[in-house]
């Protein structure tokens, strides 16, 4: 190891040559482009920075292609929430598109191009019902109705031929 010198023992003397390499080139050599001789620190320094600016004039835009579920739903994740909107039955498994504006949300057929739902979702809910009545509550009976027989509904039968079955004749 005859020529060399021994290596420095501390940190601080290891980083003492890099430091002054790039020291003296940033702050004491000039910048090579002749209409700014400054040192490439100074060029650095003069340059506009990006700082975090205000976000509150900000909105969010997207759009959103997609399919209802088997039972006419959709979901959309919005404030880190994840939302249910309902879009009925009767478009169950649709391809639908979802522009949405901040809370603004449409919801389009996808092949039609018709407007199937807009709504503004409430953020404190995650189903969006689809604004139609509520069905009745479980356990309440379901209005029938009963045949009119002088409307010709096909389910009154004449007195005379109702029992035809009963006399062991099977061809009336």
């Amino acid at each position: 190891m005859a020529g060399r010198a021994a290596p420095p023992a501390a940190a601080g003397q290891r980083q003492a040559p890099p430091d002054t390499f790039t020291g003296s080139g940033n702050q004491q050599r000039p910048h090579r482009s002749p209409p700014h001789p400054a040192t490439p620190a100074a060029a650095c320094h003069a340059r506009p920075k990006a700082v975090p600016g205000s976000r509150g004039a900000d909105s969010h835009h997207r759009a959103r292609a997609d399919r209802a579920d088997a039972d006419g739903k959709l979901t959309l994740r919005h404030a880190g929430r994840l939302h249910h909107i309902g879009i009925g039955r009767t478009h169950a498994r649709t391809r639908v598109l979802m522009p949405v504006r901040d809370l603004d949300i449409r919801v389009i057929n996808a092949a039609a191009g018709e407007p199937l739902r807009q709504l503004t979702p409430d953020p404190s809910r995650n189903h969006q019902p689809t604004g139609r009545p509520p069905r009745p509550p479980k356990g309440t009976p379901r209005r029938r109705k009963t045949p009119n027989p002088n409307v010709g509904s096909g389910s009154f039968l004449c007195p005379e031929r109702s029992h035809w079955w009963s006399q062991g004749d099977l061809n009336p």
